[in-house]
């Protein structure tokens, strides 16, 4: 993960370099060397995914891509983007996002639940899941991710989210995948871990975006730095509503989406919302050039 950016841009390595003076351990070597599972931990997965974002960003100028009207990012990637807009340095985006990791791996074992991926059903239909799941059980199952139409993600107890993958698919969900994670993210089971995360945001320095912050938890934009945080301390206990920021985004004019990161996940996530858009991710700008 982010090798080929280490060996081929140096601004891109001087990002890794700086993360492990930061952190204090090598987390390039993990993210080159693994071993998956220790990756995988998402005390590490949350910094590893910010490190090799920002250093695909710092690699960009040598593709001469314009710089962005508005930023956005999915859960984890929220901070990435604040980085790269400059209301957060990087060195205190990657401690929060370590101390956001510890919290959440903590509230997974502190009150242990689960996530399903959910394609082929409108966001009414899987609603009514999660409210038939809450009343059956008597737990907690709720929408945790809005990814795209077609595609969403819920979270909950164990108890709660097995019986609402059940309804999922005996109303006729294309398919349904539980997702390799022993938390509920996104949803009231963090809420100890919100009220822990809150005090590491109050204690951080965010400073105004060069340009707005299309929020996870608004879906609208955002450049006051008490209202990011506000937004981040609300985002692990309410569902990242990422259809909506991408549709805000294209009713202001915007036609063209750049995906900064190690996979093209969003990029996939954007023609499920809207074909007509253009969308680019940074392993296809940043590859070789013949």
């Amino acid at each position: 993960m982010g090798r080929d950016l280490y060996t081929t841009f140096p601004a891109s390595r001087d990002v890794f370099d700086q993360a492990d003076h930061i952190l204090g351990n090598a987390l390039s070597r993990i993210c080159f060397e693994g071993p998956a599972d220790l990756l995988n931990d998402t005390w590490n997965t949350q910094p590893a995914i910010l490190v090799a974002s920002i250093a695909a960003l710092h690699a960009l100028p040598e593709r001469s891509i314009p710089g962005p009207a508005y930023v956005a990012g999915h859960s984890m990637g929220e901070f990435s983007a604040l980085v790269a807009t400059s209301a957060l340095s990087f060195e205190d985006g990657l401690k929060l996002v370590r101390e956001r990791g510890r919290l959440m791996k903590e509230a997974g074992d502190r009150s242990p639940g689960g996530m399903a991926a959910i394609l082929g059903m409108e966001r009414d239909s899987v609603e009514a899941i999660c409210t038939a799941g809450r009343s059956q059980t008597g737990e907690y199952v709720g929408i945790a991710n809005d990814n795209c139409p077609g595609q969403l993600v819920i979270s909950g107890t164990v108890t709660a989210l097995d019986r609402a993958v059940e309804l999922a698919r005996e109303r006729g969900a294309k398919r349904v995948t539980r997702l390799a994670v022993s938390m509920a993210a996104h949803s009231p089971l963090m809420k100890q871990a919100a009220e822990e995360f809150r005090r590491a945001l109050d204690a951080t320095p965010f400073q105004k975006p060069a340009v707005p912050l299309v929020a996870n938890a608004t879906a609208g934009p955002l450049t006051d730095p008490d209202d990011i945080r506000e937004a981040l301390g609300r985002q692990l206990t309410s569902p990242v509503r990422w259809t909506e920021s991408v549709r805000w985004m294209i009713d202001q004019g915007i036609d063209q989406f750049v995906e900064v990161g190690p996979k093209q996940v969003l990029t996939g996530l954007l023609r499920r919302i809207d074909r007509q858009v253009i969308g680019q991710n940074t392993d296809a700008l940043l590859a070789p050039v013949d």
